[in-house]
């Protein structure tokens, strides 16, 4: 027989059982459909992740104080502003455009009745803009704020709904207390939102000067006070790579670094940052993808014993077919085909499965685009007909390998 006459005879064996057909392919519907949501969603979330780096910018070098990996070394050697007006000179650091600082101290906030804890976040008067975080209402912390260290706050939008019931309150010229010192609000800054369960809305920002010197005693031996974080915007990310090796070179000497492992800092970029994050979710994503996977397993189990089932059912007919002539590939063909378009129709019906849930998911969560793309449509249709295959070919050899005499015996 030609390959199209067999195609139909399977089609026609499909349709007449059609309620079976059916329900041997939910197995793969399911399967591919898991298999599609999740990777769109996997791919969503990377998406959305991507776009919140790139609000910290691809030109900003972040850098902490981190333990030494070295057994040698224990001590931590304090990041300072001394430093950070070195890292900001041109004869130190090249291509550096700005050096923002910030030094954190832990802190109670009341407002009347109403009170709250959380670090407290003094900054530079060049914070705002470095992070490329504007500000909302009033104004952001001035140099002169920080030369005169005025008691002067900035507060995030959690920090206002916490201390005023709502996030629209304008509490600019109010007074909150800080640690039992009076501080005046002078500004509130745009809605920047977070991540893992993290908001950077919940910040309270005062001039890095009062933190250091009025909530706190941060002198260090170099005439300078201590720093948690310097951000370095670079004058452009081709010079990122010069720029951290300048800064590496500058930081090494200035802490006594002879190795590499005895580092007591850590330089880290947006990109890096989204690397490990994007590493994380993959990982994240291919561990539910295969979870998921285990529908295809079930659904493949499905097809072969439907299939199975079919060729017992019709063992007369095979009989019959190979005493007009049918060859015993032409009975082979047939059942794999029917196997095939099983899984096969599983699978398109999986996919549009799959598309639904990601419209879904992004109607029920605006933040995410989650679309599916068209490799892994390709994916879950060449892995439902590979299931087709797999699943339908021992039914199918079982039908061909029997012989006319016994199948036309059988009862």
């Amino acid at each position: 027989m030609s390959l199209p006459e067999v195609f139909r005879i399977a089609l026609e064996s499909l349709l007449i059982n059609r309620l079976r057909s059916v329900l041997t392919t939910l197995g793969i519907i399911i399967g591919v459909g898991a298999v599609i949501g999740l990777v769109s969603l996997g791919r969503g979330v990377e998406a959305f992740i991507a776009s919140e780096f790139e609000s910290l910018g691809s030109n900003i070098l972040e850098i902490s104080s981190s333990r030494p990996e070295s057994p040698n070394r224990d001590r931590i050697e304090p990041l300072t502003t001394v430093e950070a007006d070195d890292i900001g000179n041109p004869a130190t650091v090249s291509n550096v455009a700005q050096v923002a600082i910030t030094y954190g101290v832990f802190g109670v906030v009341t407002s009347g009745a109403e009170r709250t804890q959380l670090s407290i976040t003094g900054v530079s008067a060049n914070y705002a803009s470095v992070r490329s975080w504007p500000i909302e209402l009033g104004s952001f912390i001035s140099e002169t704020d920080v030369q005169d260290t005025r008691r002067v706050a900035v507060l995030g939008l959690d920090v206002v709904e916490t201390l005023y019931g709502v996030r629209d309150f304008n509490p600019i010229g109010r007074t909150i207390r800080i640690n039992d010192r009076t501080f005046t609000v002078i500004g509130v800054m745009n809605e920047r939102g977070g991540s893992f369960g993290v908001s950077e809305d919940e910040i309270v920002m005062i001039p890095i000067s009062v933190a250091q010197t009025r909530l706190d005693n941060a002198r260090t031996r170099d005439g300078g006070y201590r720093v948690t974080r310097m951000y370095v915007r670079v004058v452009d990310e081709d010079f990122i790579d010069q720029a951290i090796s300048d800064i590496r070179r500058y930081l090494d000497e200035a802490h006594g670094v002879v190795f590499a492992d005895e580092q007591d800092y850590t330089i880290s970029t947006a990109s890096d940052i989204l690397d490990i994050v994007n590493e994380i979710s993959g990982i994240l994503t291919l561990f539910l993808v295969l979870i998921a996977s285990i529908s295809l397993l079930v659904g493949g189990i499905g097809v072969m014993n439907i299939m199975l089932v079919s060729v017992t059912e019709r063992t007369r007919e095979i009989g019959l077919r190979k005493a007009v002539g049918a060859q015993a590939s032409d009975i082979l063909r047939q059942f794999l085909i029917e196997s095939v378009l099983l899984s096969l129709v599983g699978g398109i019906l999986g996919i549009l499965l799959g598309a639904v849930a990601s419209a879904m998911i992004t109607a029920a969560i605006p933040e995410l685009t989650v679309t599916v793309s068209g490799d892994a449509v390709l994916l879950a249709t060449g892995v439902s007909t590979m299931v087709g295959v797999f699943f339908g070919y021992y039914p199918a050899r079982r039908a061909a390998r029997m012989k006319p005499i016994d199948a036309l015996r059988f009862e």
